[in-house]
């Protein structure tokens, strides 16, 4: 099995205190930017009849949305790591409130695109990575149940908003709605202020850093001008510029760390992710729509989201709980890849369903298989690369996924037009999962052999190197008594024998 990942952190995380505190508000943050997108897929088709839009163009709109949430996440953290979680949250908070309230006054798609989609999305990008990056910072020993029960904000919120927002409809209309809802969004900037600064205080270390530099700067004598003038860089060789790029780059790599390109773990999950969310956005957005469409009533398709929020909702801090153990741990990845081919399964097995029953078991198993799925998604990550690297990579998985994010949907979408029938869409979504499941699962097993090969080979180096310190020490040891051996060898004995002379003529005279 791999090792731990060092944690690589100059602090000494809480596991708890005002830690839960930020869960909290993390569980706000990351239940809005995951269940927004899906909740209002209950308008889709009331906007669908007034704008006269096809199935695959009104899925763009959560398309869009899904996909600015995850590609803006290398800009989230960039800011994350220039200004912190909590002012960016607030801001993203913001976004999120002004981009809804906008699309209120819509009068094209195209209009919905730009306010819901981008606007919107991307100040749900901002809320997404931040709240999964400072529970990395507060947790360690418990981490997985800390970003369980701080991902199941995504399933409350799902629980919440699908029948709040056929409430709104039924009362105000999509444009009523629209505008409540960003008002309702402003709440991140709520959840935002309780993520407070932990880790090296950048205060009082500029504070140090600036004192001792002016400390510096008053015990060096007064320079002449004709030295500052010498003392100025004015060189134009390319070895100089060449040094200029690799200083760049080193301050961009401070921001987004790129070399994670180079990290074989990180190239698996990131493989697996793209391929995976291929299908695993599309059957939440059309659930509501299909039940619809078998001739169910709006409350009782809106209560499928509903239900398998609810199970989504058990089913992450339970998975959390249980990748904590000591059995799951060590092996957490190929649990993450079981839960990816399970739900999978569950969307192969939806066209069975012709009726409501059956929509609700699917439902069950769906909400089952997604919860799992969303409480290992960042924890794996973190076991993988470790938490200093945590920042730059979530931001670089995020924009790789945002491209399948943004097909998933309308891919869906052109198959339930072209065959006038759900099932295909499904079948799209299980096949593409169990694959990514699949492909997880044989990678990670080959990565886990690989890791176990290098430490092996590195136990095996060290224990060259101590073997050859110990004979380099013998053989120190040795030299040296055999250099005491020739100083008290044959070319010392006339030494000896005046001195055993000088002894007795001494003797003799202490007689007389």
């Amino acid at each position: 099995m791999s090792p731990p990942a060092n944690t690589g952190l100059d602090y000494l995380p809480l596991d708890g205190g005002w830690g839960w505190a930020v869960v909290f508000g993390a569980f706000i943050s990351i239940g809005f930017s995951y269940a927004f997108p899906k909740a209002i897929a209950i308008f889709f088709k009331e906007i669908q009849d007034f704008f006269g839009t096809s199935y695959s163009e009104i899925a763009w709109v959560s398309s869009i949305m899904l996909a600015t949430t995850y590609g803006g996440g290398p800009i989230s953290s960039i800011l994350v790591n220039r200004f912190g979680s909590r002012p960016v949250v607030i801001f993203g908070g913001l976004l999120c409130g002004i981009g809804m309230i906008s699309a209120a006054f819509c009068t094209s798609i195209l209009q919905l695109y730009i306010c819901v989609g981008v606007i919107s999305g991307f100040g749900l990008a901002l809320n997404l990575q931040p709240s999964v990056i400072i529970i990395g910072k507060y947790f360690l020993k418990r981490r997985p149940i800390a970003n369980g029960l701080a991902m199941a904000g995504s399933p409350v919120m799902l629980c919440t908003l699908a029948p709040l927002n056929q409430f709104l409809f039924d009362n105000f209309g999509w444009r009523g709605s629209f505008f409540i809802l960003g008002a309702i969004l402003l709440n991140c900037c709520v959840a935002g202020a309780l993520f407070r600064p932990i880790g090296t205080a950048a205060g009082p270390v500029q504070k140090q850093t600036s004192q001792e530099t002016e400390k510096a700067a008053k015990e060096q004598p007064h320079k002449s001008s004709v030295e500052k003038i010498h003392a100025k860089p004015v060189s134009l060789l390319p070895g100089t510029e060449r040094k200029e790029d690799e200083d760049c780059c080193e301050k961009f790599n401070k921001y987004l760390d790129l070399s994670l390109f180079k990290h074989r773990g990180f190239l698996i999950y990131l493989i697996g992710n793209v391929l995976m969310f291929l299908g695993f956005f599309a059957p939440i957005v059309f659930l509501a729509p299909y039940a619809k469409h078998l001739g169910i009533d709006e409350y009782s398709a809106a209560f499928l989201l509903s239900i398998l929020a609810i199970v989504d909702m058990i089913a992450r801090p339970t998975t959390g709980i249980i990748a904590n153990s000591k059995w799951v741990r060590p092996k957490i990845q190929y649990f993450f890849s079981f839960s990816i081919a399970f739900n999978g399964a569950c969307h192969l097995l939806c066209p069975l369903a012709t009726g409501y029953t059956g929509l609700v078991i699917y439902s069950v198993f769906f909400g089952l298989a997604f919860g799992m799925v969303c409480a290992m998604l960042f924890e794996t990550l973190m076991d993988l690369v470790g938490a200093p690297r945590f920042t730059s990579a979530v931001g670089l998985v995020t924009i790789a996924e945002c491209c399948t994010i943004l097909l998933g949907p309308p891919i869906g979408g052109t198959l339930i037009d072209t065959f006038g029938d759900y099932k295909y869409m499904f079948i799209k979504c299980g096949a593409v999962m169990v694959l990514a499941g699949i492909f997880l699962f044989i990678m990670n097993y080959y990565n886990y052999r690989m890791l176990a090969k290098e430490e092996k080979e590195r136990k095996e180096t060290e224990e060259k190197m101590k073997d050859n310190k110990h004979t380099w020490t013998e053989t120190v040891d040795r030299n040296s008594w055999d250099k005491e051996k020739m100083e008290d060898g044959p070319e010392m004995e006339p030494l000896r024998e005046e001195q055993e002379g000088l002894k007795k003529e001494v003797n003799g005279m202490s007689e007389v």
